[in-house]
């Protein structure tokens, strides 16, 4: 075998000179393996859709043309967007491979020197990646330790310190699951001087939104996404504001983002709304089921949610014990244990079908009171 041409340290050396540190600094987002395991770590809709519905999806996308790229606005699905989603007619929309190129997308355009993303902590880690990735500044604003409230003060303060381009405000709050009050926000959108992004991933199971007031404020964006309606494997996010915005952050949107099969298969989602619109209040339902079963056993808290998962702090055995026992016994949920101080002892359940939200109670439930052997941090 040839020696090689560049030792490791040569190499790594390069990579030092050439990454930015920025990038180097950053981890990659990690997906768990999930392959055999009842899948609650991901927010996804659990549901698939009837058999009926799959083979006329079928039928549709057998007359689809793949050989030509694909409407690069994607208007025909954007007109439907704007109906199903209830977009005013005087606000633009702007299509995302999912709502995590939005995002990019949003850090990269108001990315210059000593400019400052802001967003509550703990909250989606990918405000903070996409700020990092684009060489921006991210400050955090801690939230309630109680109730993950958000300060309005206190926030306002860091809004008038930091003076940031670009804030998130999650509604509801992805890890933590609350909708904060609707005033406060009002406040930080009317004191900010950059633009504020109020992400409404799960407007869905919050039945409550904020898009009506893009008429009202001139900085406001409201971002959605059709991943935890049931089409996740779509990857399709929106983006919503004064076409003016729009029409700046659309220059660093790669052509033809939105693929055909995507395009297509959205639109026709959206023509069984009905059926989506089921599976979410049934989701809805179990939730509400599954924090009732939660709230009456010992050995944990749970905090009431609007979106499609609970957060849950294990305050009997460490977290990251129960999330092993957990997986060794076929249930994956999210162990947030260590990604922020006010999530210490936590994990995440994603709401599932009923028997598996049983399966997670029974083994939830094992755990905590059998109290296996080797049961420790």
């Amino acid at each position: 075998m040839a020696e090689p041409r560049v030792s490791v340290a040569d190499l790594n050396a390069c990579i030092a000179r050439t990454i930015r540190p920025e990038v180097r600094a950053l981890a990659a987002y990690e997906v768990a393996h999930s392959e055999g395991l009842i899948k609650l770590d991901a927010m996804e809709n659990p549901y698939t859709w009837p058999r009926e519905m799959v083979d006329e999806w079928c039928a549709v996308l057998a007359d689809v043309v793949v050989n030509r790229y694909p409407d690069p606005e994607a208007s025909r699905l954007k007109t439907r967007l704007r109906v199903a989603m209830g977009i005013p007619d005087s606000a633009g929309l702007l299509l995302g491979n999912g709502s995590d190129e939005l995002i990019e997308l949003l850090a990269l355009a108001v990315a210059v020197p000593d400019a400052v993303v802001l967003a509550p902590a703990p909250t989606f880690v990918m405000y903070r990646h996409a700020a990092c990735a684009a060489g921006m500044r991210y400050e955090s604003v801690a939230l309630g330790a109680e109730d993950f409230s958000l300060g309005r003060e206190t926030f306002l303060e860091a809004v008038a310190r930091w003076r940031p381009a670009l804030v998130f405000l999650a509604y509801p709050n992805n890890p933590t699951g609350n909708l904060w009050d609707a005033a406060a926000i009002d406040a930080v959108i009317e004191r900010t001087p950059g633009l504020v992004v109020v992400d409404e991933a799960y407007a869905p199971f919050a039945e409550r939104s904020l898009i009506e007031r893009l008429d009202r404020y001139p900085n406001l964006l409201v971002l959605r996404t059709l991943s935890k309606l049931g089409l996740a494997g779509l990857r399709l996010g929106m983006l919503a504001g004064r076409p003016e915005w729009l029409c700046e952050i659309n220059k660093l949107r790669l052509p033809y983002n939105i693929n055909t099969l995507s395009q297509v298969s959205a639109a026709f989602a959206l023509d069984h709304a009905a059926v989506l619109n089921e599976q979410t209040a049934r989701i809805r339902a179990d939730r509400e089921h599954l924090m009732a079963r939660l709230q009456r056993m010992t050995g944990l808290r749970v905090w009431p949610s609007r979106a499609n998962f609970l957060l849950v702090r294990l305050t009997a055995r460490p977290a990251p014990a129960i999330f092993r026992y957990l997986r060794e016994h076929g249930v994956l949920v999210k162990l947030l244990d260590g990604s922020d101080p006010l999530l210490g002892d936590c994990v995440r359940v994603t709401v599932g079908r009923p028997e598996e939200n049983q399966r997670f109670v029974e083994v939830l439930e094992a755990a905590l009171v059998a109290a296996p052997p080797g049961l420790t941090a």
